[in-house]
């Protein structure tokens, strides 16, 4: 089989998205993965050699399957029809298999020992030794020191975990999308701003229905929890939104439990003593007593602002003549609260921040602090017509890196907002630059027939986030792609998203890209000023809820052993982070895709850790300018371009010049100088 036959198989530059289909996944799949069999036992069998002899020949190999495997799932991320998910669901098991088997090739395994200890590797220095001392470590993670039963049984576990995610995943795909509440009379939706209206009602157009539906996707959610009225309305939606996956054939609960004691068995029989210092062995944190210890002091420093805002919820809960604070309130009262407080609430900025503007303005930061160029080019080979296709350059001229867009929910769209890196680029061997590919996307509220995609400014930030994501992955420039990009510790890989962030606060920045779809006027000085000024409003709320997920997440894989149901568990767990214990009742777990169907096991605390150094880093922003191009060229050059080439503590340092202040988070989310917390 060839690329001519299989689209799977072509390694052209960009990816044929337009003509890969469900019949195509098993074939390119078979196909790849035994060559690369093939190629693995030869490397075994082999002896001595050079660095590109043992190394490369397995990078390269490797790199063949990600390069197959990698679009399909893409589209199973974008575009889930069901034939998809079949080809996907009979594909995995081999994709898993082959990389445990990969992992547990004696032969391989001893091949890459030898070399290690010879002179051709004990010489390497640099990126080259810290490539082979990582790859040895994820062998030796993954098994490849085990008996052959323990392998045997390690295999069989880690298929089982990879089914057990991807039916969690579509499980939530699929009642996500089965959910659909049709209102007819336009009082029940009273409050609801003209944007969910136009959208409710073109949706209930879709489906031949009168009125408006509402649906679990995030804008609708938003939209109902934000600004309904009717309290009961509120209630519905927030219990239809987190009763996900809790009954019938797609009840998660029993597959959470399961991925939990199989994470477990996991560890132990790779001898750790809990998934989580199984895990965090190659992050910054090291270990779960750490983030323990991190998240204990965050909390401790976040307490009082948390008791300060539950309080002032239920004083306008009770101004509002609610009975009590309730979940499905809060979003209602905050945003009430904050327009009575502030004059400003998400839906007045709308109309500043269309997405063709806010796109523009965000690729015009790029290339001032940066030095990249941002242009929109041709691509027919997409996979949806809403999807954008963009090049990026370097000031020399050098085509670094193209990438995708994606923003609108769809039914075979999986929820939220991520990046993909769907090809690492970097230095080439003989000179010249191979250019990375990457993809991000989110479920922002789409274009009605009369206006233009309008965004929140936490919509504005969430894209800011992915695209510095998106940075991370295409200024690389690092010559071993498995070294490169988004390829660090998980705790690391979140601090460049963040730090894109603080461009949406910072009024320089605005002008660059917040201006009225209709008259292009830039957003008016005291709105902005009314703007900022609400930037730390309920940021205890908001800064506890972030601490209770990582928390949940911690003690999920520390100390549930399955002695009580999880959904106890879990509920114990988030109980002393909320105001009542109608707060869980509900909880998120069985749609907890960052946890089950993600990578944040045992890592959501990463977000706070990560948005600690940030907090930090961005200063230097705030004391040389936000928008100087030196200060910019120096964070691409010190974090950006440098991957994994050394730890990110070092990074972090040639960045700020000094060791990080920890306090700064504090200092910026709540107002309060923070203390030292060792992170």
């Amino acid at each position: 089989m060839t690329a001519a036959d299989n689209p799977l198989l072509d390694r052209s530059f960009p990816v044929p998205f337009d003509s890969i289909g469900p019949g195509d996944v098993g074939p390119a799949v078979a196909e790849v993965l035994e060559e690369s069999r093939r190629r693995i036992d030869d490397l075994g069998a082999g002896s001595g050699g050079s660095y590109g002899e043992v190394l490369g020949e397995l990078d390269a190999l490797t790199e063949e399957v990600a390069r197959t495997w990698s679009p399909v799932v893409h589209l199973h991320n974008v575009d889930a029809t069901p034939e998809l998910r079949e080809a996907y669901a009979a594909a995995l098991p081999e994709i898993t298999r082959f990389s445990s088997r990969l992992h547990h090739h004696e032969q391989l395994y001893l091949r890459l020992r030898d070399f290690a200890a010879s002179p051709a590797g004990s010489s390497l220095t640099g990126l080259r030794r810290r490539h082979l001392d990582r790859t040895l470590r994820e062998f030796r993670r993954a098994g490849a020191a085990l008996s052959p039963a323990d392998k045997r049984t390690l295999e069989d576990m880690r298929l089982e975990l990879s089914e057990l995610s991807r039916r969690f995943e579509e499980n939530l795909l699929e009642e996500t999308a089965a959910y659909g509440k049709v209102i007819t009379e336009a009082d029940s939706l009273a409050g609801l701003p003209e944007t969910a209206l136009a959208r409710a009602a073109s949706l209930a157009a879709e489906r031949d229905e009168e009125g408006w539906l509402i649906t679990l996707d995030a804008p609708s959610v938003q939209a109902v929890l934000q600004h309904a009225r009717d309290r009961a309305l509120r209630r519905e939606i927030h219990a239809a939104y987190l009763d996900r996956c809790t009954e019938g054939g797609r009840d998660n609960r029993p597959i959470v439990a399961r991925i939990l004691a199989l994470r477990r068995r996991v560890a132990e029989l790779l001898g750790y003593p809990d998934f989580t210092d199984y895990r965090l062995e190659t992050l910054m944190a090291r270990s779960g007593a750490r983030v323990r210890t991190f998240l204990d002091e965050l909390i401790d420093g976040t307490r009082p602002f948390h008791r300060r805002d539950a309080a002032e919820l239920e004083a306008h809960a009770r101004r509002c003549g609610l009975d009590a604070l309730r979940p499905w309130d809060v979003a209602w009262l905050m945003e009430n609260l904050r327009m009575e407080r502030f004059e400003v609430d998400e839906e007045m900025l709308r109309p500043w921040f269309p997405l063709e503007e806010v796109q523009s303005g965000l690729f015009e930061i790029a290339e001032r602090l940066f030095g990249l160029s941002v242009r929109r080019a041709d691509n027919p080979f997409v996979w949806h017509p809403d999807v954008g296709y963009f090049e990026v350059h370097d000031e020399e001229g050098v085509h670094v890196g193209s990438f995708y867009t994606d923003w609108f929910p769809r039914e075979t769209k999986r929820q939220g907002a991520w990046m993909d890196a769907l090809a690492a680029g970097g230095p080439a061997p003989g000179g010249g630059f191979n250019p990375h590919l990457a993809f991000i996307g989110g479920n922002f509220t789409p274009p009605s027939a009369n206006r233009p995609a309008l965004l929140t400014h936490r919509e504005v930030r969430t894209l800011f986030h992915e695209f510095g994501h998106l940075l991370h992955h295409t200024a690389s420039r690092v010559e071993i792609p498995a070294r490169g990009g988004v390829n660090v510790a998980w705790d690391w890989v979140e601090v460049p998203s963040q730090i894109m962030e603080n461009w949406c606060w910072e009024r320089e920045a605005l002008d660059l890209f917040a201006r009225h779809y209709e008259t292009g006027e830039p957003l008016p000085d005291g709105m902005t000023k009314r703007l900022l000024a609400a930037r730390r409003f309920m940021g205890g709320w908001m800064q506890m809820r972030q601490l209770s997920f990582a928390n949940l997440d911690l003690e999920l894989h520390r100390t549930w052993h399955g002695d009580i149901p999880v959904m106890d568990f879990a509920a114990d767990a988030l109980r002393p982070f909320v105001p009542s214990d109608r707060f869980v009742e509900r909880h998120m777990l069985p749609s907890f895709a960052h946890l089950f169907g993600g990578g944040y096991a045992s890592a959501y605390y990463s977000y706070l850790w990560s948005e600690t150094l940030e907090a930090d880093a961005f200063s230097r922003f705030a004391e040389e300018g936000v928008l100087n191009p030196a200060t910019g060229r120096a964070l691409r050059d010190c974090v950006l371009s440098q991957g994994d080439r050394r730890d990110p503590e070092e990074l972090l340092r040639d960045f700020i010049g000094r060791e990080p202040e920890p306090g700064a988070l504090i200092r910026r989310n709540l107002g309060r100088r923070g203390r030292r917390n060792g992170t």
